[in-house]
This record gives C-alpha cells, sequence and structure tokens, in this order.
C-alpha cells in the first residue's frame, strides 16, 4: 500500500490518503491537459523544483538551503516556499500536487492509514484549508500551505524530511468557484460544522490554539504585570469593530479581552481614542493602516510599532515604504510578507524584518523532536521569541531589522531548539533518557543535510615503512 523513493515516501495509494473525490477518466484526461499547459506557462522553476522532491530530495533541499544565503528576506524565503509551493495566477491549484500528502475525509479510517505509513513522522502539520492566509477558502487546494511549512522545517531547521508529513482534513468547501469546478479534487459540499466535524478533529488530534494576544499577556506577567493589568493593555478589533463588554454574540476568547468602552467601528477612531503604543494586523485587510492611522501613531509616540502581519503581499495593511515614509522613519515596521529595503529622501536606509514563523516552528520542532515532548506548553513560544530577540544587534536595530538575518536562520533554529531541549528537561516535559551532557552536540547530530552518502569503497594506504621487507 506504500512504496518508497530513494528520498522521499510517496503518496498511499487506496485508502483515504488520496484526494477524497473520486473522478470519472475524463476528469483525470482534463487533468492531464491542464497539466500539460501549465507546463508551458511563465512559472517553471516552481514546478521544475517540485519535481525534484519525490526523487531527488538532495538537490531540492541543497537548491532550498543555499537560498537561504541570498541577499533579500524575500528571496531567501521565496525559493522555499511561495515560489515553490504556491500556484501561478490563473491555474487550477490541484494541477500542482506532488506526493507525498495525506487527505482525511469525515469518515476516513485515519487510524488506519498513518499506521500503514511506514516512516518514522515525526512533524505533522495539518489544514482544514478554510483561512489559508489572504486567499481565504481553498478547501483541498490548501495542501500546498503544510506543504510548504514543512519545507522550511527541513530547510530553517534541519529537521529530516522523512520524518515531515502533511495532512490536509478535508471536510467539503464553501468555495463556490471550487464547487463548479470539475477538476476540483476535494470534496464537493459545503462545509460540514458541528459534532461531525468536531468528530473528526477528535479522532485526529486534541489541540488548541494561542493567539498572538495571550502570549502578549505571558510575556507581560513574566515582566511582573499582573495578568488582569496585562489584560486590559490589549484592544482588539474585528470585522464589526472594537471589541466591547456587552457586544453581542462574542466567543470565549474575545470576551477575555472585551474592554469596558462605548462600541467603536471605524480603526482610525479606535487608535485616536486608545493612542496605542503597537498595532499589530493580522487580519488580511489590504491597506487597513492607513496614512492616516500611520501619522497618529507617529504623533503619539517617539518610535511607534507598526506591524502589518498577513499574507500574501497583496494583503498587508501596509506597505514598508508607506510606514517608513510617513512616520520619518521613526516607526518600528514588521511585516508577514517581504518588502524590499527602503531608502529615505534623507540618504538613511532600512531593511523592513520579515515576521514570518520560519523563525520559530523549525526550531522549536527540532527541538520537540530531539527531547521527544509530548506536550508542548505556552512558555516554549515565548522563550522562543526571547531567543530570536537576542539574535539581534545594535547594528540590526539600526537598520529596522527586527529580525536576524534570514541568512543565519539554520543557526538560530540550532540555538533554539537547544534552548527548548534544555526547558524541557527542566520541566520534565521531556520522554527521551538519559538527559544528555552536551546538548548543543546532541542537537547537531539531529540535523538533517542534504549531502549523499558515498556510494564507492573507502580505501586504505598502508605505510611505506610497513611495505619493507624484513630480512629473516
Amino acid at each position: 500500500c506504500c512504496s518508497v523513493t530513494k528520498s522521499y515516501p510517496t503518496l498511499l495509494v487506496g485508502g483515504r490518503a488520496s484526494p477524497s473525490r473520486k473522478r470519472p477518466i475524463s476528469g483525470r484526461q482534463h487533468d492531464s491537459h491542464g497539466s500539460a499547459a501549465l507546463s508551458r506557462a511563465p512559472f517553471p522553476e516552481s514546478l521544475w523544483v517540485l519535481d525534484l522532491k519525490p526523487f531527488l530530495a538532495g538537490p531540492r533541499l541543497h537548491l532550498s538551503i543555499g537560498g537561504m544565503e541570498a541577499t533579500s528576506a524575500g528571496e531567501q524565503l521565496g525559493v522555499t516556499y511561495k515560489q515553490v509551493h504556491c500556484h501561478p495566477e490563473g491555474f487550477p491549484l490541484g494541477l500542482t500536487f506532488r506526493a507525498p500528502l495525506i487527505f482525511f475525509s469525515l469518515r476516513g479510517p485515519a487510524r488506519t492509514v498513518i499506521a500503514l505509513w511506514n516512516f518514522q513522522i515525526s512533524a505533522v502539520v495539518v489544514t482544514d484549508g478554510e483561512r489559508i492566509l489572504g486567499l481565504g477558502d481553498l478547501g483541498c487546494y490548501g495542501m500546498g500551505i503544510p506543504v510548504g511549512k514543512l519545507a522550511l522545517y527541513t530547510a530553517c531547521g534541519g529537521v529530516n524530511p522523512r520524518q515531515c508529513l502533511p495532512v490536509l482534513l478535508d471536510v467539503g468547501t464553501n468555495n463556490e468557484e471550487l464547487l463548479r469546478d470539475p477538476l476540483y479534487i476535494g470534496l464537493k459540499h459545503r462545509r460540514v460544522r458541528g459534532q461531525e466535524y468536531e468528530g473528526l478533529l477528535d479522532e485526529f488530534m486534541q489541540a488548541a490554539a494561542m493567539g498572538i494576544a495571550h502570549l502578549l499577556v505571558m510575556a507581560l506577567e513574566k515582566e511582573g504585570v499582573p495578568k488582569a493589568d496585562a489584560t486590559r493593555k490589549i484592544w482588539m478589533v474585528d470585522s464589526k469593530g472594537l471589541i466591547v463588554k456587552g457586544r453581542s454574540h462574542l466567543n470565549h476568547e474575545k470576551e477575555m479581552f472585551a474592554q469596558d468602552h462605548p462600541e467603536v467601528n471605524s480603526l482610525e477612531e479606535v487608535v485616536r481614542l486608545v493612542k496605542p503604543t503597537a498595532i499589530i494586523g493580522v487580519a488580511a485587510i489590504a491597506g487597513a493602516f492607513t496614512e492616516q492611522i500611520l501619522r497618529d501613531m507617529a504623533s503619539f509616540h517617539e518610535h511607534p510599532i507598526i506591524f502589518a502581519l498577513s499574507n500574501p503581499t497583496s494583503k498587508a495593511e501596509c506597505t514598508a515604504e508607506k510606514c517608513y515614509r510617513v512616520t520619518e522613519g521613526r516607526g518600528i515596521f514588521a511585516s508577514g510578507s517581504p518588502f524590499p529595503s527602503v531608502t529615505l529622501e534623507d540618504g538613511r536606509t532600512f531593511f523592513p524584518g520579515q515576521g514570518n514563523n520560519a523563525y520559530v516552528f523549525p526550531g522549536v520542532a527540532l527541538g520537540v523532536i530531539a527531547g521527544g515532548i509530548r506536550h508542548i506548553p505556552d512558555e516554549i513560544f515565548l522563550l522562543t521569541a526571547e531567543q530570536i530577540a537576542q539574535e539581534v544587534s545594535e547594528q540590526h536595530l539600526s537598520q529596522g531589522r527586527l529580525y536576524p538575518p534570514l541568512s543565519t536562520i539554520r543557526d538560530v533554529s540550532l540555538r533554539i531548539a537547544i534552548k527548548v531541549l534544555d526547558f524541557a528537561y527542566k520541566h520534565n516535559l521531556a520522554s527521551y533518557y538519559p538527559e544528555p551532557e552536551d546538548k548543543e552536540a546532541f542537537v547537531r547530530s539531529l540535523v538533517y543535510t542534504p549531502d549523499y552518502d558515498s556510494f564507492t569503497l573507502d580505501s586504505y594506504t598502508w605505510p611505506e615503512e610497513a611495505m619493507n621487507v624484513q630480512n629473516i
């Protein structure tokens, strides 16, 4: 039921490992024609690198890891993630899939499929395809995200690709275009909600999401701020405006951060009233941070913090150039998407930091695997953030960099993994014993490199003195 190539497991055939919907031969013929057309598209590098994956993982990962030495942060992450795992605009996403992947549908034998996978899996990235960056509901076509994330686990953190598995939970899609698309590979019905969907999640995993706000509260508590005071310092805005007490239809997460304040609908008005130290955008609304908001932030603080973290670039709340120009270079800017350096009229050049989780999860994953950690507490992400901050020098800060250069990410991930491993043993979270005396050497021994083993026989040269014939 499972076959193996030299460097990568392939897609399971049979069971529910393949996409959920069975299609007639005419549909598959349609796929073949589409793939042929795609090969002539002006996007050859992504599919070429993807085609390396099943059979030549070494060269593909050499290309990805080598890309980390590029001069532009956007280029570095792009080679590994955006260009390699996203799709050419105007072409169906389903035509670009490559193994290995696993799809689970609502009544699929999840436990059986995983049991048949004949590789030791240490890192799994899961999506249900509903909220893909700023692209929305992509259904089964959201598989490119876990594939791309796991590529970063290997390229940035050194996690063995044989131990990585992307998984998509197929519960339908609410995307009308996909429901009408004859090429769509997933279940062609609207998303299942309620008990049936929860049953699928219970079958597969039990986890809780941790938001940015909760981590900020934890960081403030660590600095001595009482939790109640820390919570009151965080003001949240959703599609209906400021989240305040008494507003209808607030879930538990929003109720925790609801403020005792009259309702305010406009983000600009919220900023004027609250005068925040920092604004963080994660709603994928392009241009949400208007020039007026940026001017107000610059008037409130000498160095306002502007984090436009939405992906992709077209959904960013503001651009780096706009932030630095409006704040006259005083803004502390980070983005979820890559932006080029910005040179102001006075000659100062800023290098915007990319707040990408590629700095976080590869190192965390490597540390979790190294220690056999079964439960990952929030404190691990906090110490990871602290380690990343320690990697930023004063010179980096003077250039507008909030993150270390991406060319150093392998070293950064290694140090994060060591910190995670040390924390795990100190707090009885590790399951691998005895505890390694030299944790750095132990973690280094687990780091994957794409170099091939030599197939030539080892040769030894006898020392010349051993070749001398003794007189008898």
